[in-house]
């Protein structure tokens, strides 16, 4: 079978438009970080309550009883109301977010027209499928929840991971291996990255789960709120990475003859699944709540990013085709 073409004027417009995407996911992190900044009402945990002693004396008399007074109330300091301009900011940053969302669809559509295949197959069109999917995700659940909080990091995550995949991972368009040549890299891959992406959204909330000082006054949700999110996320992005990895196992059988051949990308997809069933495992019959939980869900993000990445590069393997520059 001769090798595919790849149209030369596709495959540029295609890394044009990934080179513009990153430009605005940018501009959209700056916006929602103003709105964070400026136009969120600061919140913070309210205080324990406390009781304190007071004297109360009798008339006429020297004895004094002591008492309990009611608590202590929480602290009146009034926080700044916001700034009408950076609640506008934040809108604008949602547009933006969509705009940079179109012009990374555009990136990845035009890739797989200028080879005539699917676009992920290999590490950079691979990240920049991640990347796609988990500004999706941000922007499919925003529909649905106030969590436009979460847009200067989700944007300024994949701005990055762009970027990474640009400088260090970009390769020209061209054909990919034969055992790539299937339609099952639209199923397993496809579940890879749909996953990938709300597992990101969901460390993302970890993370600020876990710097999120209850203390004090913040423009961060409460971390009840963090925590609610990320499991939310986790709990649609399992049963999909459970597709994918049975998926990956009926590709194998029908490229290399077996199932399981304990290649480091099988066994790290699977340490992944392992690691996200223990976070679910825990909270849904110990009752983890928290920083444990969270905890674990970071535990389980990062082998989910080593699995993605890392195994490609430092691992050889029946997977190490992932073009990768030296």
């Amino acid at each position: 079978m001769p090798p595919a073409q790849v149209n030369e004027g596709l495959a540029t417009l295609s890394d044009q438009l990934i080179l513009v995407t990153v430009l605005l996911y940018l501009v959209a992190m700056i916006a929602y970080a103003l709105e964070l900044a400026f136009g969120r009402a600061r919140t913070a945990a309210a205080p324990a309550k406390s009781r304190r002693l007071v004297s109360v004396g009798a008339a006429g008399s020297d004895s004094s009883a002591s008492a309990e007074a009611e608590p202590d109330a929480p602290s009146t300091a009034t926080p700044a109301a916001p700034a009408g301009w950076a609640v506008k900011a934040g809108a604008v940053a949602v547009v933006i977010s969509w705009l940079g969302w179109a012009c990374n669809l555009g990136g990845i559509l035009t890739r797989g027209f200028a080879v005539d295949r699917w676009p992920w197959g290999n590490m950079y069109e691979f990240v920049v499928a991640l990347c796609f999917a988990a500004v999706s995700a941000f922007l499919v659940l925003l529909t649905r929840q106030p969590i436009r909080f979460l847009g200067a990091f989700v944007t300024v995550a994949a701005a990055l991971g762009l970027g990474f995949a640009v400088l260090f991972l970009h390769v020209q368009a061209g054909p990919v291996m034969p055992a790539l040549n299937s339609y099952w890299i639209a199923i397993h891959v496809t579940a890879a990255v749909v996953a990938g992406g709300l597992f990101l959204v969901a460390g993302v909330c970890a993370v600020l789960y876990l710097v999120r000082n209850d203390g004090r006054v913040s423009v961060l949700p409460s971390k009840e709120q963090l925590d609610r999110i990320a499991h939310r996320a986790i709990v649609i992005a399992f049963p999909i990475w459970t597709f994918a990895v049975i998926a990956g196992a009926l590709w194998a059988d029908r490229a290399w003859g077996r199932y399981w051949g304990w290649d480091p990308k099988e066994v790290w997809s699977f340490i992944t699944w392992i690691a996200y069933a223990a976070y679910l495992h825990a909270r849904a019959t110990a009752g983890w709540r928290g920083k444990a939980a969270m905890i674990v869900s970071l535990v389980a993000f990062a082998c989910l990013l080593f699995n993605l990445v890392g195994v490609n590069i430092f691992f050889s393997g029946l997977h190490s085709y992932a073009d990768v520059p030296k």
